[in-house]
């Protein structure tokens, strides 16, 4: 650990535990983006990683962290979804229950994802406090062990990998965009960044309806997320006392961009890359589309973390 965080060698270490059960995922570009924004942007496709999300990273890394005994009780977490779905699937992979409380407003095709993975689920209020409290009664009821979905150094250098991943791939980039929640990828992402590419600049982009991000960073506070309207479901959740000091540390900036843009910059992306991908992804390339960060002749890389949407209710 280098002040708390993970090193560069427990983030290779985790990338290495990891690879026999995650997606490499590609790095795609359009020229049609590239021209309209007179740089090089290097989109890393984690809507193509299992379970349709970054998420499959940190949550393989939890849990096969654990040593036999504790593994054999089971694991436990609150996630709206892609954690959710991730930690049902590594669970199961590895032969444990999951047991996952979700809010009742999540996303329907999560909810099924995480059934489908065998998630046990345990429905909750949608606000962090319930989150919390449900799950602290779950963990005592199963003597499940607690897996965040982002307040944990095995997620953070799980996470990681992925940037990791895209550095190694794309040299000499000037900047890496990720969007922002919890702040396990993104916290990840400065790392990896620090650690193996020192020139790379990290920002990050959230919904100006879930600011709380945008606001701690500003003050140099933990602002606590209440409430949160915004359509990227996946970027709902506050800043944790691991990722938040991370993110001080090592994040450039962090930006705010309209729900509608996230819609724009989401619809742009299925029409032009051919991809899908959920609103959080979408995120990223709305700060871009709305010129929230100046990408004029530079190198940029873009993580796109998922790509789970209801088919059956989008948003245009």
């Amino acid at each position: 650990m280098t002040a708390g965080f993970p090193s560069a060698e427990i983030i290779r270490d985790a990338h290495e535990r990891i690879k026999p059960y995650i997606n490499h995922t590609p790095v795609i570009v359009s020229a049609t983006m590239d021209r309209m924004f007179n740089s090089h942007i290097f989109f890393k496709c984690e809507n193509f990683q299992k379970v349709g999300a970054f998420k499959a990273r940190g949550a393989t890394n939890a849990v096969r962290s654990l040593d036999t005994e504790t593994l054999r009780k089971g694991v436990a977490t609150h996630s709206s979804g892609n954690h959710a779905q991730a930690l049902a699937w590594a669970a199961a992979l590895a032969g444990t229950k999951a047991f996952i409380v979700m809010p009742s407003n999540s996303s329907p095709v999560k909810i099924e994802a995480v059934k489908g993975y065998g998630g046990i689920i345990t429905f909750c209020e949608p606000t962090l406090e319930a989150r919390e409290t449900t799950l602290q009664k779950v963990v005592e009821e199963t003597g499940a062990v607690e897996i965040h979905p982002y307040n944990d150094l095995r997620i953070i250098a799980g996470q990681a990998t992925s940037a990791l991943e895209l550095i190694t791939e794309i040299e000499k980039l000037d900047m890496i965009i990720a969007p922002v929640g919890g702040g396990g990828l993104l916290s990840g992402t400065a790392l990896s960044a620090f650690y193996f590419s020192p020139g790379t600049v990290v920002v990050a982009a959230e919904p100006v309806m879930a600011d709380d991000a945008f606001r701690s960073f500003k003050l140099g506070t933990l602002v606590p997320s209440v409430n949160p309207q915004t359509i990227a479901d996946g970027l709902r959740t506050s800043l944790g006392d691991l990722t938040f000091p991370i993110i001080k540390k090592h994040v450039g900036s962090i930006v705010t961009v309209s729900e509608e843009s996230i819609v724009s910059a989401m619809k742009f992306i299925w029409e032009r890359m051919k991809i899908i991908v959920e609103p959080s992804s979408a995120v990223p390339f709305a700060a871009i589309m709305e010129h929230r960060i100046n990408v004029d002749g530079k190198r940029v890389g873009i993580i796109i973390s998922g790509g789970n949407v209801d088919l059956d209710n989008l948003p245009w």
